[in-house]
């Protein structure tokens, strides 16, 4: 029997361990946390097996958001699109948003995506 993974990771490359050696977060040391490396994975999840216990964010979840390209638009989605995608979820379904963390190293995206969710939790 598969136990079911509580825990949500988005990031395109990195574990969860590598995410305590710059957090200290000590969450990042248990070892139920399923993967998901896109917005379609992500989406798919929650789809499937519900709302997680927490999210942890990554922002840049392609090659293509690492480099500087001003207000171009990216063809893969970021972790703001998959937090924007959740909020809509969570409201569609008159649920409450999980516990959530930004192990981002994108200052901007991780200060972006803390911004929506925290505003969203407080209406």
């Amino acid at each position: 029997m598969e136990i079911t993974k509580r825990l949500v990771f988005l990031d395109d490359i990195r574990y969860p361990i590598e995410a305590y050696h710059y957090t200290k977060q000590d969450i990042f040391l248990r070892s139920d946390w399923h993967i998901v490396r896109n917005y379609e994975q992500f989406v798919s999840r929650i789809l499937e097996k519900g709302l997680p216990e927490m999210i942890s964010f990554d922002h840049d979840l392609a090659d293509e958001h690492y480099l500087d390209q001003g207000a171009q638009e990216f063809v893969e989605k970021t972790g703001y699109d998959c937090a924007k995608w959740l909020i809509e979820y969570c409201m569609d379904h008159y649920l409450d948003l999980p516990k959530f963390y930004c192990h981002s190293m994108n200052p901007v995206g991780k200060q972006n995506i803390e911004s929506l969710l925290n505003n969203f939790k407080k209406l």
